[in-house]
């Protein structure tokens, strides 16, 4: 039976699943790998321990489905990361992901400058410590020795496919969220180079997203010995995983936008041609030949819900039991307010420094109504997203994805918040299968996949209403702290 596999590197997990030519899944993989934080405002992780992630998924798909060869592995790889390496192939740093905020003040001072603007004009990419551009800026400044010895500047996708193939090569989509690209040419921007200190030649050669890889037929290596069931199988590049979620949710029409909480959160509809906003607000990427997505993405989705449940209340219940609690709160959790801004803030924010406040505390307050306050929070800081792209055009129904589907509660909330209709895609990882779509498009084979719908939810007009309310006196409080952070 012909199969396909998506394979999502995420940020906390690689994901891999096994889907059949309509779309169903047949089997599927994860493994999971820390965020370190070596010291304030530093978030990296082991490249190696990632590049082992993807082969233990697929080598384990590979045990599951024995009597079966996929027809491609397609790849989907969070954004925005960064790794130095030597001239002979191996890291100098760790990968420095999009939560690193060691570049924050140098940002902050980027983004107020005219040249900051047309950065951002440029590339579509946000003036922000999470974009290589500023990375590599901090680095020039603060570390000049340690980037004159890199020969390359790459992302994790790229890390691992050097690993597969022994090439440096890195997809448009990835490519456009650098902050290094030319979004209209799709080629590096050489006057950005050279202010970031960096040659042309020390990055990857970029290739569109349909492009195809083959592993080493000679020669053996442990890697490809581990991966010899797939030595025959074309591998996709594919494309960034927020692109992808929106192929995967099926937000592709100029109506709809997609929404995604995992760890992080975002808000993005498709365009086909480059879009920015003339007050930075929003991102705009390559997804993959004549589209673009624009939108925003905000540092803090359900990674709020894990730090108010392991960090502050240090509870050791299942996480649907923890956010059920939510359930005995009205909407506007009796006036109870959080800012999340508990690593900083991208989308719309585009403040490093910002971070969490609790506000309106009562003595009536309880654990339930922290645990609401911080489900309807993340909503919020998406609203405010949402809101600009909403400006821009026509949006009538989003498409909901992510790790947070499995609330019930918290879906709806989306809608009440939004007062959109929310649909939740049948696929279980929309990145995975949005690497599929693009899987299928590069093999040249016949579109069969089926994007079925799983819920649909309509919103709650009184419960709108109160959100309205609350959400514009979080948009208030922010104003009022942000010159104390």
């Amino acid at each position: 039976m012909n199969y396909f596999i998506g394979i999502d590197i995420g940020t906390t997990s690689t994901k891999a699943m096994a889907f059949t030519a309509s779309g169903q899944v047949l089997a599927k993989q994860s493994s999971g790998y820390p965020i370190l934080h070596p010291q304030e405002n530093q978030s990296e992780q082991n490249p190696e321990e990632i590049l082992e992630a993807v082969v233990h998924c697929l080598t384990d798909l590979a045990v599951q489905l024995p009597q079966h060869t996929p027809l491609f592995i397609s790849f989907s790889a969070a954004m925005h990361s960064l790794i130095l390496m030597d001239e002979n192939d191996q890291p100098l740093t760790r990968c420095i992901i999009w939560a690193d905020n060691r570049a924050g003040e140098l940002a902050v001072a980027l983004r107020q400058t005219e040249e900051g603007k047309n950065y951002y004009h440029t590339t579509g990419v946000p003036i922000h410590a999470m974009s290589p551009l500023c990375k590599l800026l901090w680095f020039k400044n603060e570390e000049p020795a340690l980037l004159k010895r890199a020969a390359k500047f790459i992302g994790i996708k790229e890390f691992v496919f050097q690993r597969m193939f022994g090439k440096y090569i890195v997809d448009t989509a990835i490519a456009s969220a650098t902050g290094l690209l030319n979004t209209v040419q799709l080629q590096w921007e050489e006057a950005i180079l050279h202010i970031a200190g960096i040659d042309k030649k020390q990055l990857s050669a970029i290739v569109p997203v349909t492009h195809i890889e083959y592993l080493p037929a000679s020669g053996t290596t442990n890697l490809t010995e581990r991966l010899h069931a797939f030595t025959r199988t074309p591998f996709v590049i594919g494309s960034s995983d927020g692109a992808l979620a929106n192929l995967g949710s099926g937000a592709t029409a100029k109506d709809s936008m997609a929404i995604t909480i995992g760890t992080s959160s975002a808000a993005r509809v498709i365009t086909t041609q480059p879009k920015t906003d003339k007050n930075m607000r929003t991102f705009c990427y390559h997804l993959g030949g004549k589209q673009y997505i624009i939108g925003g993405a905000s540092s803090n989705g359900a990674i709020v819900i894990q730090w108010l449940k392991e960090k502050l209340l240090q509870d050791k219940t299942a996480y649907r039991e923890f956010m059920c609690m939510a359930e005995t709160v009205a909407a506007g959790s009796d006036d109870l307010l959080l800012l999340p801004y508990i690593l900083g803030e991208r989308a719309p924010l585009w403040n490093p420094k910002a971070r969490g406040v609790y506000f309106g505390l009562d003595i009536k307050h309880t654990t339930a109504h922290l645990v609401r306050a911080a489900m309807e929070s993340v909503i919020y800081n998406v609203y405010t997203i949402g809101k600009v792209l909403m400006e821009q055009s026509g949006v009538q129904t989003i498409y909901a994805s992510g790790g947070f589907t499995i609330s019930n509660l918290w879906v709806q909330m989306l809608a009440d918040i939004f007062n959109l209709q929310v649909i939740v895609s049948a696929a279980e990882e929309s990145a995975a299968l949005g690497a599929v779509i693009i899987g299928i498009d590069a093999l040249k084979l016949p579109p069969t996949i089926n994007l079925s719908t799983e819920k649909i939810f309509t919103p709650d007009v009184a419960n709108h209403e109160i959100y309205k309310k609350q959400c514009a006196k979080v948009e208030r409080l922010y104003e009022l702290v942000k010159n104390e952070f």
